[in-house]
């Protein structure tokens, strides 16, 4: 049986808009919700929710049942000796696409390569320096993808977070990183990085932000960015990002709620009185 291979991956090389959800509330039940919602992938969060191993495979489990949406999961850290566990445990159960925040210099970018890579020798018999373990588990289907070993490191997305001053001056050098398959812009953390704590839609960080997306594609890698604002997130995708992520389930649940309760709220409440004394 052939390793299957990555639509989103496939998505990126041919430069079709790819439109996504973040998911944060770290339930299988919620992301069972999302999953047939009609997004062309999601980003389960390890950095910023309360995902682990095993809440990051429930929700790929469930997630397998709605194949039109693509699994995209965030590790909290990808430096350094634990984050290349991490890196491998995700792999291991199955996780596709990873999304590798806070990558400053092209040589995080290279390591981040290798260490999502089986090592190997390339087609003109030069070994490519990976180092993951050889320990397929889930994402071979336990033996039963034989190939899976050989074929694993085709089908393997990676993504860097740019979300700094330091990225973004490296940028051009993180992106030509043979390896990388897409440059995901943090507005928010690169607007903390660039003096706008706090505002994203600063002037500033937005030339920033249309400047860097421009970059990425000249270097033929595909562009990404989140944003819940509807019109910020056409304006990204007519500037030329690929893969841009247009909500998150926790922002929707706060705006449903809070505007569900305020409408009723507002309606049985009491007529003030007038006092005369």
């Amino acid at each position: 049986m052939k390793t299957p291979p990555n639509p989103f991956k496939q998505a990126l090389i041919e430069k079709r808009p790819q439109i996504g959800l973040w998911l944060g509330l770290a339930s299988p039940y919620s992301t069972e919700i999302c999953a047939g919602a009609g997004f062309d992938w999601l980003l389960i969060d390890g950095e910023h929710a309360p995902n682990d191993i095993n809440s990051i495979l429930a929700q790929l489990q469930v997630m397998a049942g709605y194949p039109g949406s693509h699994a995209i999961a965030r590790v909290p850290m990808g430096h350094g000796h634990v984050g290349e566990a991490l890196i491998k445990q995700y792999l291991d159960i199955g996780v596709l696409t990873l999304l590798v925040p806070m990558v400053d210099t092209p040589a995080q970018a290279a390591a981040l390569v290798r260490a999502s890579r089986y090592p190997q020798v390339d087609a003109q018999g030069k070994d490519i320096g990976g180092i993951r373990g050889m320990g397929g588990a889930r994402a071979s289907r336990w033996g039963r993808y034989p190939q899976y070993a050989h074929e694993a490191n085709a089908q393997v997305c990676l993504l860097v977070q740019a979300e700094t001053q330091t990225a973004l001056d490296n940028l051009d050098a993180i992106a030509a990183v043979d390896g990388v398959d897409g440059v995901f812009i943090g507005p928010a953390d690169l607007s903390a990085s660039m003096g706008h704590v706090g505002n994203p839609t600063h002037p500033e960080v937005q030339a920033a932000i249309a400047d860097a997306i421009t970059r990425i594609n000249k270097a033929g890698k595909a562009a990404g960015i989140l944003t819940p604002d509807e019109a910020t997130a056409r304006t990204y995708l007519e500037l030329g990002a690929t893969f841009v992520a247009v909500g998150l389930d926790t922002h929707l649940l706060v705006r449903a709620t809070s505007a569900l309760a305020a409408a009723f709220k507002a309606a049985v409440a009491p007529a003030p009185v007038n006092k005369t004394y």
